[in-house]
């Protein structure tokens, strides 16, 4: 199984990158980082449109997309282990995490989505969301090969 994180803005270099990475190595499953950028001059509704329609053309057609939203559900880990397993044993080929801009995600992306997912409703640094989906990835992976990664 692929896993694809779109997401608006490019990380520069740094910690959130760094841990990003530390853990996206980790997996056996490969992980792309697809980064996108709208100019930050258009007027708000336009610009969250604009990155909805990016965010939709970086995903594949028949991928399982979850969307990263404070409004979303609050899986346990163990459950969000689940729901990849599922998938997986499924024969999902890709599944897509996008995470939105500062001024949110597009209702088109939204109604896409598989699953909407939070991490809390506390706002969390956009940048700092990717390290904290690439920890709960491979913690996820960990709970379904048995590895002692994860003690709950």
């Amino acid at each position: 199984m692929k896993i694809i994180v779109a997401a608006i803005g490019r990380a520069k270099a740094g910690p959130e990158r760094d841990l990003f990475q530390t853990y996206t190595s980790r997996l056996r499953w490969p992980v792309q980082l697809k980064e996108i950028e709208i100019k930050k001059e258009l007027d708000t509704n336009i610009r969250r449109t604009r990155e909805g329609v990016a965010l939709l053309a970086a995903i594949p057609e028949h991928a399982r997309i979850i969307v990263l939203d404070e409004n979303g559900k609050n899986d346990t880990s163990k459950e969000f282990a689940i729901r990849l397993g599922e998938w997986r044993d499924a024969g999902t080929a890709t599944v897509a995490f996008i995470i939105g801009g500062a001024d949110g995600i597009d209702g088109a992306v939204r109604n896409r989505a598989d699953t909407v997912l939070s991490f809390g409703t506390l706002t969390w640094p956009h940048m700092l969301v990717r390290a904290l989906l690439a920890e709960q990835i491979y913690r996820a992976h960990a709970i379904l090969s048995g590895h002692p990664y994860h003690r709950a």
